[in-house]
């Protein structure tokens, strides 16, 4: 089967995203509980760029990826942005996607933040209550010169602890959403083998350095 490959849109890290944010968000007292995943995530992606490129891809990854697996609920994040055809499918047909899914998140991470050159990360002491119960952290990434961005979690309790169900570029854009739409579309053209087949070749191209 020919591989589809995924929108650019999807491919381009995660400072460039298209598409709405959740609704009205209300600020709220700071929860550290909510907050320490993220501060927690921010030290990796330093340690990360203090490496750089003079540090393998793979090293870095294996040094990032326990991170996100405990920061993020990936499997929610995957089930949102596959739908309803998630339920149909077989439990190898998940694990397969999930596997494929999981490395792809972490690779466009390590392939972002593979350079330090005075960046510093400030997350606000305060969190944005959604009315589903979910919360945002404010988080920005301030460079040496010029202009910031932010990059903001929508965070959810699972079990005892927070963790990441969606990212804001900018304050105001979903990664969740971008993924769905092209995610779909690979389900649409070639089923999930397709889609699992696309998201190991993207991994395969950040690890490279030509995604």
């Amino acid at each position: 089967m020919q591989s589809v490959r995924l929108g650019r849109r999807a491919t381009l890290g995660f400072l460039s995203l298209a598409a709405l944010a959740p609704a009205v968000a209300f600020h709220a007292d700071a929860d550290q509980s909510v907050i320490e995943p993220i501060q927690h995530l921010n030290d990796a992606l330093l340690q990360i760029m203090h490496k750089g490129r003079s540090t393998s891809f793979n090293e870095r990854y294996q040094m990032l990826a326990p991170v996100v697996e405990q920061t993020f609920d990936l499997q929610a994040v995957l089930k949102e942005s596959v739908g309803p055809t998630w339920s149909t499918l077989g439990g190898d047909q998940q694990a397969a996607l999930m596997e494929a899914f999981r490395r792809y998140t972490i690779a466009s991470y390590v392939n972002s933040f593979d350079m330090y050159s005075g960046q510093r990360f400030e997350v606000s002491p305060s969190t944005r209550s959604l009315p589903n119960g979910e919360q945002i952290v404010d988080t920005h990434i301030i460079p040496a010169s010029g202009t910031g961005h932010a990059l903001d979690y929508v965070m959810r309790k699972v079990g005892n602890g927070w963790r990441v169900v969606d990212v804001l570029a900018d304050g105001a854009v979903s990664r969740v959403a971008v993924q769905r739409s092209d995610f779909r579309r690979l389900l649409r053209q070639g089923g999930p083998t397709a889609l699992a087949e696309t998201l190991k070749n993207k991994s395969a191209d950040l690890a490279e350095g030509t995604a």
